[in-house]
């Protein structure tokens, strides 16, 4: 059991390198790896930061379709990736696993190794909720972090750009209610977990 929470412990995300454009065939090779060299207690999620947007003529103008089936119009999407370059790696760093990640076919190197043999660098746990949040992926352990009062910033919604403080924290419904200013009036708004991020 204690060897199981150092295990834990050590388990941080990474950035792999790949060609911009091959985010995806690389993240699929690493999956791969995993269970050819019997890696998935080390190396845990692999995640591409992508985000469906509605699509824009050359003048600017959102873009609509036909759907054939109901005959409605609807918003034309598009898949955009929000980190060209970057595949995310959530593992526990060994001479194995960084060998795997390092080797894995499409990927051109760890961000944060400075070479010689030497480690790479974890990405920080703010940085890395501010990419999961985007993308609708919220970790219980990232509750921890957040307390009533702390400033946040929200970052998707109706209310994204706005700043504030956290007046209640909900970890049953994952909501918390945050005191911004709306209109000149302070107000209280209540969001998704997903929809904020500290300052």
């Amino acid at each position: 059991m204690a060897d199981e929470t150092n295990k834990l412990a050590e388990k941080q995300w990474y950035i792999a390198t790949t060609y911009s454009g091959h985010e995806q065939k690389a993240a699929e090779n690493i999956k791969r790896r995993i269970e050819s060299m019997n890696l998935k207690d080390y190396v845990f999620r692999i995640v591409v930061a992508e985000e469906q947007v509605q699509e824009r003529d050359k003048d600017g103008k959102l873009k609509v379709v036909k759907n054939k089936e109901t005959g409605k119009e609807e918003p034309k999407m598009k898949i955009i990736n929000l980190y060209p370059g970057y595949v995310f790696v959530e593992m526990i760093m060994t001479d194995e696993s960084w060998f795997m990640i390092r080797n894995t076919p499409g990927v051109t190197g760890i961000a944060g190794s400075s070479g010689g043999g030497q480690k790479p660098t974890p990405v920080s746990s703010r940085e890395i909720e501010a990419v999961l949040k985007r993308m609708g992926l919220v970790d219980k352990s990232m509750y921890e972090g957040y307390h009533v009062g702390d400033n946040v910033k929200i970052i998707n919604g109706t209310f994204s750009g706005l700043e504030g403080k956290i007046s209640e924290i909900n970890k049953e419904t994952g909501n918390v209610t945050v005191q911004t200013m709306f209109f000149g009036r302070v107000t209280p708004v209540e969001l998704e977990f997903s929809e904020i991020i500290r300052i």
